[in-house]
């Protein structure tokens, strides 16, 4: 007989914020990758790709329209994608849906790591090859985001962290706060610091790897969550 929690998974739940601090450093990873690779665009972090977006239609240089269109087009598309799957979740469904999600991302970033295969970032301007990349990676990113949204787990968005660092300041004993999920906080930005550190270095030699790791990681997490839900549905 199955324990009674919230979502119906006790096991996934508790687990769910440790498979989402994974896919925050795979985030990481992911715009190291487009950013310093597929010519300052960021494929996962849409505030900031809004932002270089606007830069470039003011034709700063250096930047492009094209391909920060296409990074936004591709995030909104795979968040459509996930919010479809996700769309008919109930309090005890909703992380079996997502980690339906999830998969589909990892479809995507398996299929950006394949395109990637041969890349040279001296070739970037006209480079078609760059334009699918961003758009597969975007895909992915739209894909978990939406799924994210819907688990809804307090400062694990896996993309951005204004709201948590301001978490870790506001509600901090200097403020006269009392430090709530302080340790799920810090890890968010540490998980996401160090996949784009790491990313980073990667790239310096292949941006395949660097592709393929995160879609390492997001294959690990995805893995983890069904096993969770396994053991759920055996308790």
């Amino acid at each position: 007989m199955n324990n009674s929690s919230t979502d119906g998974n006790p096991t996934a739940e508790k687990f769910a914020p440790y498979v989402l601090l994974g896919m925050t450093a795979a985030t990481g990873l992911v715009d190291a990758v487009s950013f310093l690779s597929l010519g300052s665009v960021f494929t996962a972090n849409m505030t900031g790709n809004i932002l270089i977006l606007a830069f470039a239609t003011a034709r700063v240089s250096g930047l492009s329209v094209a391909r920060s269109s296409t990074a936004l087009i591709a995030f909104v598309m795979g968040a459509i994608l996930g919010g479809r799957i996700t769309a008919r979740t109930s309090a005890d469904s909703r992380i079996p849906f997502a980690a339906q999600a999830f998969l589909l991302e990892v479809v995507f970033l398996s299929a950006a790591s394949f395109c990637s295969i041969g890349y040279r970032n001296d070739l970037l301007e006209h480079n078609f090859q760059a334009l699918v990349l961003i758009a597969f990676m975007g895909l992915a990113m739209g894909t978990r985001n939406a799924a994210v949204r819907k688990l809804a787990i307090p400062d694990l968005t896996t993309t951005v962290l204004t709201l948590t660092v301001t978490g870790i300041a506001a509600d901090s004993s200097l403020a006269k706060g009392d430090n709530p999920r302080l340790a799920r906080r810090v890890g968010s930005v540490f998980a996401m610091f160090f996949g784009a550190a790491f990313g980073a270095v990667v790239i310096r030699y292949s941006i395949s790897a660097a592709l393929a790791l995160a879609t390492a990681i997001s294959v690990a997490c995805s893995a983890a969550l069904f096993r969770s839900l396994r053991t759920s549905d055996s308790l």
